[in-house]
């Protein structure tokens, strides 16, 4: 019968405890509970059922410290919002560029613009590739999320099970708790009725039964205190039983609708990945032909203005070469104005001649007659004695 009873919640236990430590959650040190040490008081009742309780309850915390550190573990953010602004950017990187369309032409800023664009957001191909690889990322953790709460769900369904065992035990203590109880209040309650009784004996008497109430009273404020625990013991694990129930409940729910969503993703990946390959192939294409477009306009816009600035160079330039071709060469003017310069030259040439001649003339009597002078002068001075010494030796004037 002991083994019989100790089977089933070791079993439940058992299977909960290995299935936490096959995910290698299970922590390799734990620490004694609290509640160990109030089992040990009401150890008296029924020994067996209590240690299989504590055994339980020990591993109750360590169990749910794992869940609750799985569940805050698991890989949950926002990535949706990298979709979102991915998606947002391509539409409006498009709406830009047929922004761009409206004047014709390509200004500074729209060209940085388009710089910036594929700077910092990269070009379309590479945008829908980081959709797609975001989407296939938090499908994954989806999926380890649901494999991991389809095992903690499972695990807890053991654990749960050993719970629920607990408390029939505990209630089958509390049962012999109550039992013991009553006859600790029934022995006091005699004990009490002698005192009450007493008549006729010595004082000794009387104080030997006042001493037999009063031990029968602590045996029933001990009797009682165990009772007290074991009605906590089984109110609790009541309580934890059917709250953890709905709480639990709760998580199935919301591992059910996520395997759900899980399912629905793949299924919509699976058959909408050509969709959004198209969508990348044709807003590519489309900034492609966007390129194509402004290249074939420019190409024309060029060569347009070219031959308009041909037409107007053109006329200037064969006019001149015309004029050069065919026009005169020197011009008369410069001829007739040599013609004068010769001419004037020569005009001017005689008259000077004339007048330097004259000058000449003039300048040479001039010159004679002051030399006559002064050897005259100088005859006189020589008659007179004071010849001028002109030579040295036999040479004088």
């Amino acid at each position: 019968m002991a083994n019989e009873l100790m089977d089933k919640p070791l079993q439940y236990l058992d299977r909960a405890v290995s299935s936490i430590r096959d995910m290698g959650l299970w922590p390799e040190v734990t620490e004694e509970q609290p509640i160990t040490g109030l089992l040990q008081e009401i150890t008296g009742l029924d020994e067996t059922r209590v240690v299989l309780i504590g055994r339980t309850l020990s591993q109750a915390s360590v169990f749910n410290e794992v869940v609750r550190e799985q569940i805050a573990a698991m890989n949950i953010g926002a990535r949706y919002e990298d979709i979102t602004k991915g998606f947002d950017s391509i539409r409006d990187d498009a709406k830009g560029l047929v922004d761009q369309l409206d004047d014709g032409k390509l200004d500074l800023l729209e060209r940085a613009s388009n710089v910036w664009m594929k700077v910092s957001r990269g070009d379309i191909a590479d945008r829908f590739d980081k959709i797609r690889s975001t989407y296939l990322e938090v499908t994954r953790d989806t999926k380890d999320q649901v494999d991991r709460e389809h095992k903690i769900l499972e695990a807890y369904r053991d654990f749960r099970g050993a719970l629920k065992q607990s408390e029939v035990m505990a209630l089958e203590v509390l049962q012999i708790a109550t039992a013991k109880l009553q006859e600790r209040k029934d022995a006091l309650e005699a004990a009490s009725s002698a005192v009450s009784g007493f008549a006729g004996g010595t004082p000794a008497d009387r104080a030997r039964l006042e001493m037999a109430r009063d031990e029968r009273l602590r045996e029933m404020q001990n009797e009682e205190r165990r009772y007290q625990i074991t009605k906590d013991l089984s109110d609790n694990l009541t309580i934890s039983y059917n709250t953890s129930e709905v709480i639990m409940a709760r998580l199935m729910q919301t591992t059910n609708a996520k395997e759900r969503v899980y399912q629905q993703s793949i299924s919509f990946f699976s058959t909408n990945e050509t969709v959004l390959t198209a969508l990348s192939a044709s807003f590519t294409g489309m900034f492609g032909l966007h390129e194509s477009t402004e290249t074939l306009n420019a190409m024309k816009e060029g060569m347009s203005k070219s031959l308009e600035t041909l037409a107007e160079i053109g006329d200037k330039v064969g006019e001149a070469a015309v004029k050069a071709g065919y026009g005169p060469t020197i011009r008369a003017d410069a001829v007739k104005k040599l013609v004068d310069s010769v001419v004037n030259f020569q005009e001017k040439s005689q008259t000077i001649i004339t007048e330097m001649r004259k000058l000449s003339t003039e300048n040479s009597a001039e010159i004679r007659d002051a030399v006559e002078d002064g050897k005259r002068r100088l005859a006189r001075l020589a008659t007179e004695g004071n010849a001028l010494l002109l030579e040295d030796g036999n040479n004088q004037v």
